[in-house]
């Protein structure tokens, strides 16, 4: 007896998610991958303060530099969830991540080629944001096809603390790095651990006939018949699809604004304070709050409540007290009282990822990761604005105050749209689905 089509396309889903010794592995590696990304991705922040004493860069320079990387981040993020929808997003990560890597080991080689530093650093960012910008929507797709609904979130906010991970690692290394061999060693540093897991990955958890075939399918451009396309009228109607974006939005770009500017904040504010300190504690605060938002948000669910009221809580958390603490950060004058706040600020934004990044999922299962791509491309865009706003703001008014009021204001107006227009009711397929 044959099975009705939706019935049929649930039973081949079910069958291809994870077992839990398989979902554990693959956390396990996937955290370590998210790790390694933001290894590279901070390496500049960390270094620009350096590099800008050796090349001479102002702070509109420096923000150029910094602001470029999302300037290619934006590009990819559409392509990456929607490859990772069709060819899986494991081999989308690996592809990305072996490349990524090349290109940070290569950085303090591409800083010395010639005179313009400006320009190949800013070229080797851009191209660090493209090869970048395909991972967390491949990740969303890969998740949402591979982790039982009731997993999720956790799954989700476990991966998601390897950006405070990496975090970590790199503030805590590259503080000895910078003092005993120079910014170079950050970079490679960086991209050599990035392409041992590469190896890693490729060796044990990978199928070389799978790569070969997905790398086939990418350089011939042919379409895979493994997923229908995507619904795009459907999706794009929805007030609670277009609630999702703006929240990513603001989310992402409140993040990177502050992911790109604290490590100079705190070198130029409080000079004489140790550098692993401000690097660091600011991330070990952070794993733990996103591991317990995670448990928090999938105990609340499986105790009975609804999806969505879940998910408004924890935007409400990671975009709205947030934002207390990172206002709290533009007046104060005490080094303590600024860590305290910069960690609260950073640990509570990791809410997030129990929040809007799992309602992606909520909302389009079947296209998370394509819905992702066009969600964090929005925030990519903000990012590039945010950045380098950031930065004018600094040099013009000579106060860190403005750039952290930015902060506030972009999480406020995300948080506002999503409490008002987020649901959690699928809109990727039938619309008689029941609201979760």
């Amino acid at each position: 007896m044959q099975l009705p089509p939706e019935e049929a396309r649930r039973d081949v889903a079910e069958d291809a998610q994870w077992s839990r010794p398989e979902c554990q592995v693959w956390t396990g590696m996937l955290l370590l991958g998210t790790g390694l990304l933001y290894c590279a991705r901070i390496s500049m922040p960390i270094c620009v303060a350096s590099m800008s004493q050796d090349f001479g860069w102002n702070k509109k320079e420096a923000g150029i530099v910094l602001s470029s990387f999302f300037w290619g981040y934006c590009l990819t993020q559409v392509v990456g969830g929607h490859l990772g929808d069709r060819i899986g997003g494991e081999k989308v990560i690996l592809l990305s991540a072996s490349a990524w890597g090349f290109i940070t080991t290569a950085t303090p080689l591409l800083a010395h080629l010639g005179g313009a530093h400006l320009v190949f650093m800013t070229f080797s960012r851009i191209l660090m944001g493209l090869l970048q910008g395909v991972y967390f929507p491949a990740l969303t797709s890969l998740l949402s096809q591979k982790v039982q609904e009731s997993e999720r979130a956790f799954t989700y906010s476990t991966v998601g603390t390897g950006s405070q991970f990496g975090m970590l690692v790199t503030g805590a290394m590259s503080s000895l790095l910078l003092d005993c061999y120079g910014w170079q060693s950050v970079f490679y540093f960086s991209g050599g651990l990035t392409l041992l897991w590469v190896c890693y990955v490729y060796r044990y958890l990978l199928s070389e006939k799978d790569l070969i075939l997905a790398l086939g399918i990418l350089e011939r451009g042919l379409p895979v018949s493994r997923h229908t396309k995507v619904p795009w009228r459907q999706l794009f109607r929805k007030p609670s699809v277009w609630a999702a974006i703006v929240s990513q939005l603001s989310s992402a770009c409140s993040f990177f604004v502050l992911l790109s500017w604290l490590p100079t904040f705190f070198k130029e504010t409080f000079p004489h304070a140790k550098g692993w300190v401000f690097n660091m504690v600011p991330w070990l605060v952070a794993i733990p709050a996103s591991l317990f938002s995670g448990f928090l948000s999938d105990r609340l669910i499986n105790q009975g409540y609804r999806a969505i009221t879940v998910r408004k809580f924890m935007q409400v958390m990671g975009l709205g007290l947030s934002s207390v603490f990172a206002l709290c950060l533009g007046h104060t004058s005490s080094f303590v009282q600024s860590v305290v706040f910069a960690s609260a600020s950073i640990g509570l934004q990791t809410f997030n990822h129990s929040g809007i990044s799992v309602n992606i999922q909520d909302l389009a299962p079947t296209c998370a990761g394509f819905l992702f791509g066009v969600a964090n491309t929005a925030g990519a865009l903000a990012g590039v604005v945010g950045v380098y706003l950031g930065g004018y703001l600094i040099e013009t008014t000579g106060s860190w105050a403005c750039m952290f009021n930015l902060v506030a204001i972009i999480s406020s107006l995300g948080l506002c749209i999503f409490l008002v227009f987020g649901q959690a009711q699928r809109v990727d397929l039938s619309p008689t689905h029941e609201d979760l």
